[in-house]
């Protein structure tokens, strides 16, 4: 979605993906909605009648609110610093690595990162990619003695359509290296709006589906976890099923033709086993993203 991370888990970063430090990621025109007022950075160029096309990149710093780890009731603030291309497109503007790059991919977190394969405006196919870090057990109290659940690479497929001012989509989320934790399935629909010539906004509502492997991996608790908590946490065993349901809300303020405010706020509410789980402080998930970039300009 192009407000990302609205982030932490569907917006930003699923179940603690930026855990332990400052992380160093490309918001490629992802991280809010995109980005408004340089679609009209044309200026005057040196001769009457001329037009200067102009380009530009915006480096910033933003900060990520979320919970420690999926059912936390206490978050942590992530720093992360901001690069945003931008590049004004029209019918001549010519094709190029910068333009093709920025077409094709969308920053929907960490863990969720699409890249098109095929289609365009109304239909697209392509590959997910992304990155999940460890889910620490000393992240809570009813997490001691669980023992850590790796983190690793992320891969995977989507698709979406575009019907008139909705986009509708899908996409396939699995952790291919380290250990095992299960597959996704992450079911949304989007749109968004330019309210006026500096601000543009967006909205998300969504649905995770996540598999029996995932939904024991993060919410439940084997013999052996049992008998190691810290807690005395009773056995638990969970089947697949509708793991979530969220609402994300993004946009972009341009403050000035230099200056870029960027942020996002997610809602998700666990729900069934996921929420019964005794690892679970709070159904109710709440995270966030902020940041502020200064824009450079280069003209061609």
């Amino acid at each position: 979605m192009r407000f990302g991370l609205g982030f932490a888990r569907h917006l930003g970063c699923a179940h603690g993906a930026l855990k332990g430090g400052v992380v160093c990621a490309v918001l490629a025109g992802g991280f809010a909605v995109s980005d408004a007022h340089a679609q009209a950075a044309l200026v005057d160029g040196p001769a009457a009648g001329e037009t200067v096309v102009r380009k530009s990149v915006a480096l910033g710093a933003a900060a990520i609110i979320q919970p420690k780890y999926e059912g936390s009731n206490e978050v942590e603030v992530i720093p992360i610093p901001m690069i945003i291309p931008s590049f004004v497109e029209t019918e001549d503007t010519p094709d190029g690595i910068f333009k093709e790059v920025r077409q094709r991919i969308t920053f929907r977190g960490l863990d969720e990162i699409r890249i098109r394969a095929f289609g365009g405006d109304h239909f697209q196919i392509g590959a997910v990619t992304g990155y999940i870090t460890t889910r620490d057990q000393d992240d809570g109290d009813l997490l001691k003695g669980l023992g850590d659940v790796e983190g690793g690479l992320v891969l995977g497929a989507y698709t979406a359509y575009t019907l008139g001012a909705f986009t509708f989509d899908a996409a396939y989320i699995d952790k291919v290296t380290g250990e095992s934790a299960g597959p996704q399935y992450r079911f949304g629909i989007e749109t968004e709006k330019q309210l006026t010539d500096r601000l543009k906004a967006g909205v998300r509502v969504g649905t995770t589906f996540a598999s029996a492997e995932y939904m024991q991996t993060y919410f439940g608790v084997t013999q052996a976890e049992a008998n190691r908590s810290k807690a005395g946490l009773p056995v638990y065993k969970t089947d697949g099923g509708i793991k979530d349901v969220f609402v994300s809300v993004g946009g972009t303020y341009d403050i000035s033709d230099r200056w870029v405010l960027k942020g996002g706020v997610n809602y998700s509410r666990l729900l069934d086993e996921a929420a019964d789980s005794p690892v679970v402080q709070t159904p109710d998930q709440v995270s966030g993203t902020v940041g502020l970039a200064y824009r450079f300009y280069w003209d061609r």
